[in-house]
């Protein structure tokens, strides 16, 4: 069976500690791009966009790997158009966190999957949503001093203490809500006869 290298291109520590439970073989390559919208109406198409950049940039240094590219956006309720970035400071995490108090936000995730030595590209979409409970203010400065999210678009980390945030969750594959589709991605390595398992 032919073997493949595998590339995760990102930075991200979240999306390496989803990539290490498949006990795959495989590094990291963090894509230099410009994140910027470019003019996109709708969180899923930005995503789409970022995922398969990502992925393309290394793929072109890697034609030989299979690259994995991930971007994701957030977005409140019937605002698709308007995204939620990383708030990077505790002054926009606080903001976001606000805004984001008994609101539906949703989470466009997308996946770019490339292999150029076989002309193999895939990008797709997977969406999630959390409906947020009603927060204070002291507990919106609790959660951001305790979880420090501010690399996190929302200003929340599901897999820490950000599960407490939440009325609920909805969605196919929790992954998702974390930066990389992982059901979607173990389907699209099965076809390269890669065991996950």
């Amino acid at each position: 069976m032919r073997q493949f290298e595998l590339i995760l291109a990102s930075s991200s520590q979240t999306r390496k500690d989803l990539m290490d439970r498949l006990h795959l073989n495989y590094r990291c390559i963090s894509p230099d791009i410009n994140e910027s919208a470019d003019g996109e109406l709708h969180a899923d198409d930005l995503a789409k966009r970022l995922a398969f950049e990502k992925a393309r940039v290394i793929a072109e240094q890697n034609p030989n790997a299979i690259v994995i590219g991930s971007d994701q956006v957030a977005w409140r309720e019937h605002a698709p158009y308007d995204f939620i970035g990383k708030p990077l400071t505790v002054e926009n995490a606080t903001l976001q966190l606000q805004a984001n108090a008994g609101k539906t936000v949703f989470f466009s995730t997308a996946l770019s999957v490339q292999h150029l030595q076989s002309n193999f590209e895939t990008t797709l979409v997977e969406h999630y949503q959390v409906k947020f409970r009603q927060l204070t203010i002291a507990e919106i400065e609790r959660y951001i001093e305790i979880d420090q999210p501010l690399h996190c678009a929302g200003s929340f980390k599901c897999e820490s203490l950000g599960i407490s945030l939440f009325e609920k969750m909805l969605g196919d594959d929790q992954t998702t809500l974390m930066g990389l589709p992982m059901i979607q991605l173990c389907k699209i390595l099965r076809e390269f006869g890669i065991a996950t398992p």
